[in-house]
């Protein structure tokens, strides 16, 4: 069973459907913000059911937004002739800092969120235009990855493109932006013994990578998946099976962050031999696991910090294996900034 439908459903199906969908939302929103009212009643905390609802809500007009803009476009472009031209890049450049801005804005006073970014000398400094970047993340939490492509395109003013699971798809918005600008929809290879799988990956992020220019920043993130506990676990399991047992060792030793899979940013590095690396950890989701970790945080009221620092090229290790081990050093790096903060937060908060 495919993990996404065929192209021509997204295209035919999924996406006009998001627009019905949101009408029919609009239309119906007095009756479930009532029904919400009543539920939120019987259950604790304070106007939960409510928030869901207008977020619920505004995700979907948000899309379907998105959607009609796009199909505009695509009729502007002489329906999809010109696409690809450099103004149809731009313009497009152009909704997704528009959209996104606007999505942030709605659900940053909706949940009650404040983004932080920190780094030396300052992290607008870290990513001034001049150097293609290529920014590894951790990823950790609901909505990382929206949040860290809408500092890039509208706090640091870089052009992302952007490497993510396949499964994202399903949204039309998310699919059809992003089959349109830089972008590579990957199934995570993991650490696995299947090679033409986790080449075929390499080689996808390696043409992604290609041709970078100086405001260009390919986001990726060497983990391969959201954290959680359960899969930290298994890629270390997995390592010792493949007899990588000093890798495994090393991850054991990361409470934070999941083992880096180095073959990404490897293709990444060897396709943009110019591209400086920007590594980026952050805080703020990461406790929000499960469903019912969200459910309890509503509204979530918090502080999310990231956090950059900047490795020139010159310092970036040429060899595969170095490379790799290099990133291991990177990556408990971040791990050890996540666990300052958390202890931190942990002695602010005593109660929590």
């Amino acid at each position: 069973m495919p993990r996404v439908p065929p192209r021509w459903v997204r295209r035919v199906i999924l996406a006009p459907l998001v627009v019905v969908l949101a009408v029919l939302i609009v239309v119906a929103d007095p009756i479930l913000l009532l029904v919400a009212l009543i539920v939120s009643a019987m259950l604790p905390g304070f106007l939960r059911v409510p928030r869901i609802v207008l977020l619920l809500t505004l995700y979907f007009l948000w899309d379907a937004s998105m959607v009609i803009a796009l199909f505009a476009l695509w009729i502007g472009s002489g329906f999809g002739w010109k696409l690809r031209s450099p103004a149809f890049q731009r313009a497009h450049y152009t909704l997704m800092a528009w959209g996104l801005g606007i999505l942030f804005a709605a659900f940053t006073r909706l949940l009650r969120l404040r983004i932080v970014t920190e780094g030396a000398p300052s992290f607008d400094a870290l990513f001034m235009p001049g150097t293609p970047l290529v920014v590894a993340s951790r990823h950790a939490g609901p909505g990382d990855s929206f949040i860290l492509v809408e500092t890039l395109i509208n706090e640091v003013s870089r052009n992302p493109r952007i490497v993510l699971k396949d499964t994202l798809q399903w949204d039309p918005a998310i699919d059809v932006i992003l089959h349109r600008l830089p972008a590579r929809f990957i199934t995570p290879s993991g650490f696995t013994s299947r090679a033409a799988r986790a080449q075929g990956v390499e080689e996808r992020i390696g043409a992604l990578a290609s041709g970078m220019g100086p405001a260009d920043a390919l986001l990726i993130f060497p983990e391969g998946g959201n954290f959680s506990q359960a899969r930290r676990l298994s890629r270390i399991t997995r390592l010792r099976e493949l007899g990588r047992d000093t890798m495994a060792t090393r991850a054991l030793k990361m409470r934070h962050v999941m083992a880096p899979q180095p073959g990404g940013l490897h293709a990444a590095l060897s396709a943009a031999p110019d591209a400086d690396v920007v590594f980026i950890a952050h805080t703020g989701l990461d406790r929000l696991v499960t469903l019912s970790d969200i459910w309890r945080e509503l509204p979530m009221d918090k502080e999310i910090v990231l956090h950059a620092h900047r490795v020139p090229r010159a310092d970036v290790p040429e060899d595969r294996n170095a490379q790799a081990r290099w990133l291991f050093d990177e990556f408990a790096r971040i791990d050890a900034w996540v666990e300052a903060r958390n202890q931190e937060w942990d002695l602010a908060h005593p109660e929590a």
